[in-house]
């Protein structure tokens, strides 16, 4: 079936449209559209490669933003060095290439101590390292002193009995005044370090 057969007689059969470069084919009559105007011929368009000029363009550009991505780079690293030193500081821990000074230097006293076991005394040498404990009876015992060098064991006394033995220790002065205190109210012994 033909598409004019289709059509109810009282539409007219339509123009054969006109072709390009043929002159112009009157508009339908009654119609509001102006008549066909003839196409011009014009070069056909190329999609893609536009040519040489901007392939250039393109790869300078491509590599324009090569150049501004590694500098941008080179920056952040820069800068998330300087920062994390920064931030590590701000932190309290010491900067790079920071030395602690040194340790002030502690004033020893020699503090002669009576150790309630003399036999304990006589395995000590000159340099050993203890630490006094003191027993008391009301509570259980405390540490007085720790790594204390012995710097001297006098010889025992034959009079004293179980009175104990002697040792000179070389302590900082607050220990020393701890050391006397614990000898006045508890029984001392010694821990080999």
């Amino acid at each position: 079936m033909s598409r004019t057969s289709s059509l109810p007689a009282s539409f007219p059969s339509p123009a054969p449209a006109a072709l390009p470069g043929s002159p112009a084919s009157p508009a339908f009559p009654g119609s509001a559209c102006p008549p066909a105007r003839p196409v011009p011929l014009f070069p056909p368009l190329r999609v893609g490669r536009a040519g040489r000029g901007g392939d250039r363009l393109r790869r300078a550009l491509r590599r324009r933003r090569r150049v501004v991505s590694a500098a941008l780079a080179v920056a952040a690293a820069a800068a998330l060095a300087a920062g994390g030193a920064r931030a590590q500081a701000s932190r309290g821990a010491a900067p790079p290439g920071w030395k602690p000074p040194p340790p002030a230097a502690v004033r020893l006293v020699s503090a002669p101590v009576r150790i309630a076991d003399g036999a304990t005394v006589r395995l000590l040498r000159p340099g050993d390292r203890v630490d006094v404990v003191a027993a008391e009876r009301a509570g259980p015992p405390r540490v007085v002193a720790v790594a204390a060098r012995v710097a001297e064991v006098p010889a025992p006394e034959r009079d004293m009995g179980d009175g104990g033995a002697l040792v000179v220790l070389s302590v900082p002065r607050e220990t020393a005044r701890a050391l006397v205190g614990a000898g006045a109210a508890a029984r001392l012994a010694v821990t080999l370090c």
